[in-house]
């Protein structure tokens, strides 16, 4: 298949497209979108004239679309069964029935690949390469092999024509999603163009075996004081876009310790595993975004290793911290706070239908009412479904965390019965949340903003000199509600005070002068204290 040089589509893979399509009773669309009289060797269905007349059949008939169109659609099916948010419930369970099992290659095209990539014979790179490979996909084919030090290796290889077929299909669905989008009113409800637009950020990682040797680097160094996580070795002078070789693991697959536990501590890895995931969105705030039971192994003595880096998640410090709060009034079933919290983290807005979301909501917690909550699974899921019933467009991330916690959660049961996660998750919420409200914290956060208030400094009164100017000269309107003026008036005095006292703690705090009250000034610590109290009490008086 050549490769899109245009804006145009190949009509080749058009025709492949639209043949599958009219295969599963899905030919209206392409009348719909206006492709019929570019290729007029397509009847279309006539089951079905619209997408209203669509019946319950349309998950699994769509699934088989994506399976029969090949790699890059199956790829693109198994990214949307991870978001529920964006396709529903039906065909997020539906799509993760993809199989994306491949035959594997005639040996002598993966030694080319090997070969070209590494820029030498394979006999000289390798002391042994099996030829059968180990596991077969339908990007790539993983196969043993012995590096000339001895050190066994699983040498992942990505498929010929694999990045030039999906940079086409790429292409291809940019331009199909355009025209559903503009020819299928009832389509723009999933957002087609900005689902392909988030699948080609994910699928173009998923390629690049680069980007997954620094994501297994990175969760490496991330655990590397913990003795209950194991992460393989990659070996740099091996590795490049298409190949990349990495220690390999022998182990037992977590799914066989659930059916043969003999051998193993099952409570003991329930808790690890819980735990280090917890710890990767907690803490580190970079998870594994597909902790599947195929993707997880034991080894000796319980320890846990995580496998199959290609989709991690990336979590910031502020969003940890703002997750935390979240977890803390899920467990605690305060239906105001979860919603407060939502709209606070800006995936909420206060708008009329809150009222309604909060009767869902407080349904929602009811079930938890009078029970002792032993974990967020279902809860996270049912969370994420009601934000879709709202059309609330998640953050993927957030999305992405939920299904890693079910997952983890339902594995953790599956060991033990008596799996108890919240135990885990609260004192580690509890402990970033105490973190924020740190004096540390807040001298942190001075200390990353001093420039963007030393700019405030310089610019505040010349925007004074200004805004006096526009008034002398009879240029600023200003239009007021006169309700409560004065005692807004003494809120705004006291945001002043407490502004005035916190940047001038930060400024004695950064001077590092004085006695010192555990390494800080002491004028400095006095200064936040108060800042603290006042705002405190103000933040009280507000709330009445």
């Amino acid at each position: 298949m050549k490769l899109w040089r245009s804006n145009k589509p190949n009509l080749k893979r058009l025709n492949e497209i639209i043949t599958v399509l009219n295969k599963y009773d899905f030919g209206f669309v392409a009348i719909k979108i206006q492709l019929k009289s570019k290729i007029p060797l397509i009847d279309h269905s006539y089951e079905y004239e619209s997408i209203e007349e669509l019946d319950e059949t349309l998950p699994v008939r769509l699934r088989q679309v994506l399976q029969e169109l090949g790699t890059t659609y199956i790829k693109l099916g198994q990214t949307l069964s991870t978001r529920p948010d964006l396709v529903g419930d039906d065909f997020a369970r539906e799509f993760s029935k993809l199989q994306d099992d491949n035959p594997p290659l005639d040996f002598k095209l993966i030694r080319k690949v090997v070969e070209s990539e590494l820029g030498d014979r394979l006999e000289n790179l390798f002391l042994e390469f099996d030829e059968e490979p180990l596991a077969s996909a339908s990007i790539g084919q993983v196969h043993r092999a012995v590096l000339n030090d001895n050190r066994e290796v699983a040498v992942k290889i990505q498929k010929p024509g694999v990045e030039e077929l999906v940079k086409t299909d790429l292409s291809m669905m940019k331009f199909l999603a355009k025209r559903i989008d503009e020819f299928i009113p009832p389509a723009r409800n999933y957002n087609l163009p900005g689902i392909v637009n988030e699948f080609e950020r994910s699928i173009l990682k998923e390629i690049d075996y680069i980007q997954e040797v620094r994501n297994i680097n990175v969760f490496n160094n991330n655990f590397k004081d913990v003795d209950y996580v194991y992460v393989p070795r990659t070996h740099a002078p091996y590795c490049t876009p298409k190949v990349m070789t990495m220690e390999l693991v022998k182990g037992t697959k977590v799914s066989e310790v659930v059916l043969h536990p003999q051998e193993f501590n099952p409570k003991l890895i329930a808790r690890r595993g819980v735990e280090s995931y917890f710890k990767q969105i907690m803490i580190d705030g970079f998870f594994h975004a597909d902790p599947h039971s195929a993707n997880i192994y034991i080894l000796e003595d319980n320890v846990i290793c995580f496998l199959d880096f290609g989709m991690m998640g990336i979590l910031d410090a502020d969003f940890q911290e703002n997750l935390a709060e979240l977890f803390i009034y899920f467990m605690d079933t305060n239906v105001n706070g979860i919603i407060n919290q939502l709209m606070y983290m800006d995936i909420l807005e206060q708008d009329a239908r809150s009222r309604s979301l909060k009767y869902d909501l407080t349904d929602l917690m009811y079930r938890y009412y009078g029970t002792e909550l032993k974990g967020i699974q279902g809860g996270m899921e049912d969370l994420v479904s009601l934000m879709r019933k709202y059309g609330v467009s998640l953050p993927r991330e957030f999305v992405l965390m939920a299904r890693g916690i079910a997952m983890l959660e339902e594995l953790g049961l599956q060991l033990d019965p008596e799996f108890n996660a919240v135990e885990i998750l609260k004192p580690m919420t509890i402990k970033i949340v105490k973190k924020k409200f740190s004096p540390f914290k807040l001298v942190d956060f001075i200390k990353d903003n001093i420039f963007e208030v030393e700019h405030l400094l310089k610019t505040l009164p010349r925007s004074i000199n200004r805004t006096l100017y526009k008034i002398e000269e009879g240029k600023f309107t200003l239009e007021v509600e006169h309700k409560d003026l004065e005692r807004i008036s003494n809120k705004i005095s006291m945001a002043l005070i407490i502004s005035a006292l916190l940047i001038g703690s930060s400024l004695t705090i950064l001077s590092d002068k004085g006695i010192l009250i555990l390494g800080l000034p002491f004028l400095g610590v006095i200064g936040f204290t108060l800042s603290a109290i006042l705002g405190f009490w103000m933040v009280i008086s507000l709330m009445k």
